[in-house]
């Protein structure tokens, strides 16, 4: 309690100023994920609460944010389709997903991998942060000027014929599930498709019609006809909403600008009693404990989202660990990863739990708190208090929000969002890749990869195929490093090491040297056994220096294997010089030492080995020319 009331003004004043700077981009965000304003607002609650309380991060304010909005989307529409285009009947499975979510996190945390976060590349996040911001901006154009295909009569009835197609579907299914023989009898079918009313036909046009003007392809196909039905009230509400945003800040950053662009515009269109579209209807009340979550769902249905439910987490984790690296930075703190995994999917959890979106640490309302005075967790905390006050006093007066409000400040988060850094950076990156008779810079090529696979395709299976790409050029590149560096030659061809230079002459001929510069792992596997090749059976001994090969994986071991297998067989001698900890390690685990090198074979240093040598090999040579 002592700690928690150290700052008490201060965390008083940065929470509250921090909450009244994420209320319009909860609402946003919560319309932009299609589960509604209200969404957004449970998960700015009870995320900012959670999550500052058993986080890791002091200062840290958390709550909805892009990244985490723009997969949410996916789900959301994903499991929507599934259920009819209902969000009601969906809601139970959504909700699940996002739990999962949250669960995954706290798990992530407890098995201390919050460290190894930072270790996802750049150019993957790089390409994910701007398709994100690509998906908010082209996603936004229809709101921002009053087109909602799901009320564009004539383009809903381009698609009943298609509704009766799918309804058809699922009175087959049906029957097929109950145990009807549809073939025998096409009565049952006859009378249950009569049974069809036309507005359920037109329901199920509206969904398809909403589902293919969905996404950045969705609303790309619909624009042309989308130009020819603007609504100008609409339009004028979100660009005058975008140029407050912009224009206040260039008065004061004070005030959050897209609070007072949503206050200003939002009471000029409701003063004057002007025909806008409001934002759905605020629920009053505290949030209601979503119960559905685990008796109305089926595991099948929610199989295909594990990976996503991973995603959400490893990305809610990666924009946490990211903002709490520049609380830390600003505060001159550390923060503790693995607590703020924890704390972050208690938070996510929690919001699940009851109707609430996910979300992460936010940058911008956590450098809010920190220059508003905020220093203990007290702050997140009255944050997320003053959104819930807010919604207990203020839901039905925030339900008169112009759409087109949020829509024009959801335009400049995205926008903020993009990466321009690394856009920046694309024409100066070294050209390291060759695809065909083209060099590219493989870390563009990834960064385009998944930003393009993420604005059109899907950002769950974008951001794993950015990874996979990444992780193979990484190999890629440590194997042919590796091999550059690496090379068997004898004394009298290669410049030896310091240690090597009183070598005796009489040795240099028979005696080859292996210098391993580099980890041997399955990406120089194929080239180290080409490597050995080079040796010829005319030597009679191969000196193996290890003292710069840190690591050796499974399949570098068992290469090694073969190749003093292959040695062996053709009466080389092999001697181990500098042999390190961890590969000594891997290599006693399969019997490689003692069964194909024995101890005595095995030196510390470079001299030790000469030594041998001399009392051995330089004998039998003698020997030789005396014959």
């Amino acid at each position: 309690m002592k700690y928690f009331f150290s700052n008490l003004r201060g965390d008083l004043f940065g929470g509250i100023t921090a909450g009244i700077v994420a209320l319009p981009l909860a609402l946003a965000f919560g319309v932009s994920s299609g589960m509604g304003p209200s969404a957004g607002l449970y998960g700015a609650i009870f995320i900012s609460f959670f999550a500052a309380l058993f986080g890791g991060t002091n200062t840290q304010i958390s709550g909805p944010t892009a990244p985490m909005t723009a997969v949410s989307m996916v789900v959301v529409a994903g499991i929507v389709a599934l259920n009819d285009g209902s969000l009601e009947k969906a809601l139970p499975a959504i909700l699940l997903v996002f739990l999962m979510a949250g669960l995954i996190q706290i798990g992530l945390g407890l098995v201390g991998l919050g460290k190894y976060i930072r270790y996802i590349p750049y150019p993957v996040v790089s390409g994910f942060m701007t398709a994100i911001g690509v998906i908010i901006l082209i996603t936004q154009i229809l709101p921002s000027i009053g087109y909602y295909p799901k009320e564009d009569a004539e383009l809903v009835d381009q698609y009943r014929p298609m509704a009766q197609e799918v309804i058809l579907k699922n009175i087959l299914k049906e029957e097929s599930n109950e145990g009807i023989l549809v073939l025998d009898d096409f009565q049952e079918t006859i009378d249950r498709a009569g049974e069809v009313a036309p507005g359920d036909v037109l329901k199920e046009a509206e969904t398809l019609a909403g589902k293919e003007a969905s996404g950045v392809v969705g609303t790309i196909r619909v624009l042309p006809r989308a130009l020819q039905h603007i609504d100008w009230l609409e339009l004028a509400l979100a660009l005058g909403t975008i140029a407050i945003i912009y224009g206040f800040k260039r008065i004061t950053t004070a005030i959050p600008s897209a609070l007072v662009a949503l206050l200003l515009v939002s009471g000029v269109a409701f003063g004057l009693g002007l025909d806008y579209r409001p934002i759905e209807q605020i629920p009053s009340g505290f949030p209601i404990f979503q119960l559905g979550i685990f008796s109305e769902f089926e595991w099948n249905a929610i199989t295909p989202y594990i990976f996503t439910a991973l995603t959400l987490a490893l990305l809610g984790a990666i924009d946490s660990l990211l903002t709490s690296v520049v609380a830390d930075n600003m505060t001159k703190t550390q923060h503790r990863p693995n607590r703020e995994l924890v704390g972050q999917g208690i938070g996510n959890s929690m919001a699940a739990l009851f109707g609430g979106i996910p979300g992460a640490g936010a940058t911008i309302r956590t450098v809010v708190n920190i220059k508003s005075g905020g220093k203990t967790k007290l702050s997140g905390m009255v944050a997320g208090v003053v959104l819930l006050v807010v919604l207990l006093a203020l839901g039905p007066v925030a339900s008169k929000i112009p759409a087109a409000v949020l829509a024009g400040i959801l335009v400049t988060v995205g926008i903020g969002v993009i990466d321009y850094k690394g856009l920046r950076a694309i024409p100066f990156l070294p050209k390291d890749t060759k695809i065909g008779p083209f060099k590219l810079s493989s870390e563009v090529i990834i960064m385009l990869v998944v930003m393009v696979l993420s604005s059109i395709w899907n950002l769950v299976y974008a951001v794993g195929i950015g990874l996979v790409i990444a992780s193979l050029m990484f190999m890629k590149k440590m194997g042919d490093l590796t091999a550059e560096r690496s090379d068997v030659k004898t004394l009298e061809q290669e410049k030896g090491w310091a240690d090597e230079a009183a070598f005796p002459e009489s040795l240099k001929r028979k005696v080859f040297i292996k210098h391993l510069k580099g980890p041997l792992f399955f990406g120089f596997t194929s080239e180290f056994q080409q490597l050995a090749k080079q040796i010829p059976r005319s030597a009679s001994t191969v000196i193996i220096r290890m003292d710069r090969m840190q690591y050796l994986d499974q399949s570098g071991l068992y290469t090694l294997e073969d190749v003093l297998i292959d040695l062996k067989n053709s009466g080389i001698e092999v001697l181990f010089v500098g042999l390190l900890e961890q590969p000594r390690y891997m290599m006693e685990r399969v019997r490689l030492i003692p069964s194909l090198i024995s101890e005595n074979r095995i030196f510390i240093d470079f001299k030790a080995c000469t030594a041998y040598l001399k009392s051995n090999l330089d004998h039998t040579v003698d020997v030789s020319k005396e014959n």
